[in-house]
């Protein structure tokens, strides 16, 4: 009975260790970017390229996987790739076109460059594992992305979002972090200030994913779970959850081209930077459930929304559908 019951109490301060670590990521990031965000105002950026940069890279899962490949569970951390880039295709869509159907008109070069972005890391990924090298090909890979959607949104022609829009943005991830309505007056606040907010949520993000991680590692130990299917399901779903505030709130705003954003940044992100880094640590396993729940999953979910993006709309249809696509991954995962 004591040994039962010290397995009981050490499973869960490992969970507890593990969602505390999960929020205090989640809110220094939310703070770190307002912070960083503040001072991107006054550069007069595009606001669809605001969006791609500051709602779609995901500073959190990059941390948390970069932490759980640092404690040898590439795994775990790959799987928070996967999980939450089906997450923000499947649930942050379907749950948008479930609540909003909404209409919206993507630049046909965005909807070609989000469709081909996972290329080539599904051509790295066919020697069965991500070396370093493949590691740095992919995370340099995305600053050339993100130049080409600067460029894209200088020309009049593929301009998707106007730059009075990134103060929608900015609004937007203050209430994704604090929960309330961004005031509409100027930030009297200094710089120093701001300096000082993004070096305590950087100490915050640091602590909060060695947490995370920490518990992630004593809950997979616990009940034995494959650390490449909790990441993708459960480490993923909870690190993900203002994923859907950043795609549902500016669609019920009537600003779906926020959300698509979201939507594309993310993509760019998950499949270029967010996996280089993790293989920069070390190699990364890309058989088995990998090539045939991962890759089939996110690669059906892509699909489908870029096709409906094209279409031009998101109904509650479609929404059933991509929300009944992340059931079954998570079936899959545990299958």
């Amino acid at each position: 009975m004591d040994d039962g019951y010290r397995v009981d109490v050490t499973t869960v301060v490992a969970a507890v260790l593990f969602l505390a670590g999960i929020a205090l990521v989640v809110w220094s990031v939310e703070h770190f970017v307002e912070a960083v965000a503040r001072s991107a105002v006054s550069l007069g950026v595009s606001g669809f390229f605001l969006a791609v940069v500051l709602a779609g890279v995901d500073l959190e899962n990059a941390i948390l996987g970069i932490t759980a490949a640092y404690g040898d569970l590439s795994s775990l951390a790959l799987g928070t790739v996967f999980g939450e880039a089906v997450f923000v295709l499947a649930v942050a869509v379907g749950v948008a076109g479930v609540l909003m159907p909404f209409e919206t008109r993507v630049p046909r070069s965005y909807l070609l460059i989000t469709l081909c972005v996972p290329i080539p890391m599904a051509a790295l990924s066919l020697a069965g594992t991500l070396t370093w090298i493949d590691g740095a090909l992919l995370t340099l890979s995305f600053f050339p992305l993100l130049l080409l959607v600067y460029a894209l949104e200088r020309r009049a022609s593929t301009r998707y979002m106007v730059a009075e829009e990134v103060e929608e943005v900015i609004g937007l991830e203050e209430e994704a972090a604090e929960g309330s309505t961004s005031s509409d007056g100027e930030d009297s606040r200094g710089s120093w200030y701001h300096l000082g907010v993004a070096i305590a949520a950087t100490v915050g993000m640091t602590v909060g994913s060695a947490l995370a991680v920490r518990g992630a590692e004593g809950v997979l130990t616990a009940f034995g779970l494959s650390g490449l299917a909790f990441g993708a399901t459960v480490m993923s779903f909870i690190a993900s959850l203002e994923e859907l505030f950043l795609t549902v709130e500016p669609v019920r705003q009537g600003r779906p081209e926020i959300a698509v954003g979201n939507v594309v940044g993310s993509t760019l992100f998950y499949v270029t930077a967010n996996v280089g880094l993790i293989a920069l640590i070390g190699p990364v396993d890309m058989g088995g459930a990998v090539l045939t729940v991962q890759w089939p999953f996110f690669a059906l979910a892509l699909v489908l929304v870029v096709a409906m993006f094209y279409r031009g709309r998101v109904g509650r249809l479609e929404g059933v559908a991509l929300l009944a696509l992340y059931v079954g991954y998570w079936i899959a995962n545990y299958l």
